[in-house]
C-alpha cells in the first residue's frame, strides 16, 4: 500500500511540474509573466496606427478608415487559451484511452503468444532482439513487452543473458508506431471506430470482440491525435510558444527532460513520440526540438520497467536495470550528437522521398538513434551481463 501510494505522489508531483513548466516557461520567454490576466492572449500584431491629425484630407481620412479595419481584425484574430488547453486535454484523454483499449485487446489476443514467442525465440543475443523488436510491434509497447521479460525472468522462464537482446529489441519495435503516425492517416480514424463498434458489439465470439477492441483503440488513438493537432493549430504564429519551441531545440537537454517528464506522466513513450510527431506534421515542432524530446521519452520510458522489478528476484532487477542504463548512456550520447543525428535523418528521409517532412524526419531520428544503440551494444552484451551480476550480486531481493 505504502509503494502504491509512493507511486502516486511521485506522478502527482510529475505533472504539476509538467503543467508549471508548459504553462510559465512560453510565458517567461515572450517576457509576459500576465499568463492569467485573460482568456484570451493576442496572436497578431496590430496593424498600422490610424492617423489623429483630424484636419488632413478626405483622403487621409479613408486610410484612417482602412488602418482602423486593420486593427479590429488583428484584435478578432485571439488565442483562446482555455479552448486550446481543454481541446488539447480532450485529445490527450481520447489518445490515451485508445492506447489503453488497443493495449487490452492486443495482450488478450497474442499476450500468450508473445511469451511463447518469447522463451522460444531467445537462443542468442540476435535471435533476442528481432524476438523484442516483433513482440513489442505486436504489443505496441516497448513497456508491455519488457514489464512481460521481468516477469518471465522473476519465474525462471528466461534467463538474464537471454532477456537482454529482447530489451534491446524492444527500443527497435517501439519506432513502428511513431512511423505509422508520420504518414498521417488520422482521416481514417472515424472508420476504424466505427467498425470496432461494430466488432466489439455484434461479434459473436470473445475473439472477435477483442479484435474489435483493438480496432476501436486504434481509431480513438488517431482521433485523438487529430484532436490535439486541431487544438494546437493556433500556436502557429504565437510568438512565446515558438520561442519555447525554438528554446528546446537550441538546448537538447531541457528539452530531454520535458521529454522524459511527459513520457513518466502518460506512463507510454511511443504515446509522447506520436504526440510529438503530430505536432511537428503542424509545424509545430522543429526537428532538433523533437529529437529533444523524443530523447528524453527513451528515457522516461524505464520509470514503468523499474516499478515492476520492485519485489522481483535479483536476475530481473538486473533487466530492469540494463534497461535504465542503457536508455540513460544512449541519450546522453544522442544529446552530445544531436546535430548530427537530425542531419542524419534528413539526408535518410530525403533518400526515401519524405522531403522537407518534418514528422518523417524525426520518426526516422528515433529509428536510426535506436538502431545505432543496439548495433554499437550488442557486441558488448556477455561484458555487461558480468558487470551487472557483480553490481547487483544474487541474494536478497
Amino acid at each position: 500500500m505504502k509503494k502504491i501510494l509512493k507511486t502516486r505522489m511521485l506522478k502527482f508531483i510529475v505533472m504539476i511540474s509538467l503543467v508549471i513548466t508548459i504553462i510559465v516557461t512560453p510565458s517567461v520567454i515572450g517576457k509576459n509573466l500576465h499568463i492569467w490576466q485573460t482568456t484570451y492572449l493576442t496572436v497578431a500584431q496590430e496593424t498600422q496606427q490610424t492617423n489623429n491629425n483630424e484636419t488632413e484630407n478626405s483622403s487621409t481620412s479613408q486610410s484612417e478608415e482602412k488602418d482602423k479595419s486593420g486593427e479590429s481584425q488583428g484584435k478578432d484574430e485571439k488565442l483562446n487559451i482555455f479552448k486550446i488547453v481543454t481541446e488539447a486535454l480532450a485529445g490527450l484523454v481520447l489518445f490515451l484511452y485508445g492506447v489503453t483499449r488497443m493495449a487490452e485487446g492486443l495482450e488478450a489476443i497474442a499476450g500468450d503468444r508473445a511469451k511463447d514467442l518469447i522463451s522460444k525465440f531467445t537462443t542468442n543475443r540476435y535471435a533476442g532482439v528481432a524476438t523484442g523488436t516483433v513482440a513489442t510491434t505486436i504489443l505496441d509497447s516497448s513497456s508491455v513487452t519488457i514489464i512481460i521479460v521481468i516477469a518471465m525472468v522473476s519465474a525462471g522462464l528466461l534467463s538474464f543473458v537471454q532477456s537482454l537482446g529482447v530489451v534491446l529489441g524492444s527500443n527497435i519495435g517501439t519506432t513502428i508506431g511513431a512511423q505509422i503516425v508520420a504518414f498521417k492517416i488520422n482521416e481514417y480514424a472515424p472508420i476504424a471506430m466505427f467498425v470496432g463498434f461494430l466488432l466489439i458489439f455484434i461479434g459473436k465470439t470473445n475473439r472477435w470482440k477483442q479484435i474489435g477492441l483493438v480496432t476501436l483503440g486504434i481509431g480513438l488513438l488517431f482521433f485523438g491525435l487529430d484532436t490535439i493537432e486541431a487544438a494546437m493549430e493556433p500556436f502557429k504564429d504565437y510568438p512565446p510558444f515558438i520561442n519555447w519551441m525554438e528554446r528546446l531545440g537550441d538546448n537538447t537537454l531541457l528539452g530531454a527532460f520535458v521529454g522524459a517528464l511527459f513520457t513518466i506522466l502518460i506512463q507510454s513513450s511511443s504515446a509522447t513520440v506520436a504526440i510529438v510527431v503530430t505536432l511537428a506534421s503542424q509545424g509545430l515542432i522543429s526537428l532538433p526540438a523533437g529529437i529533444a524530446l523524443v530523447l528524453g521519452a527513451e528515457v522516461g520510458t524505464c520509470a514503468d520497467t523499474l516499478v515492476a522489478t520492485i519485489g522481483r528476484e535479483r536476475p530481473a532487477v538486473r533487466t530492469g536495470v540494463f534497461h535504465l542504463l542503457f536508455n540513460v548512456v544512449c541519450a546522453a550520447v544522442g544529446i552530445l550528437f544531436a546535430s548530427q543525428l537530425g542531419a542524419l535523418a534528413q539526408w535518410i528521409s530525403g533518400f526515401m522521398g519524405a522531403g522537407d517532412n518534418i514528422a518523417r524526419q524525426i520518426a526516422n531520428a528515433q529509428l536510426i538513434f535506436n538502431v545505432l544503440g543496439v548495433i554499437l551494444v550488442i557486441g558488448f552484451l556477455p561484458w555487461i551481463a558480468q558487470g551487472l551480476e557483480k553490481l547487483i550480486p544474487d541474494g536478497k531481493n
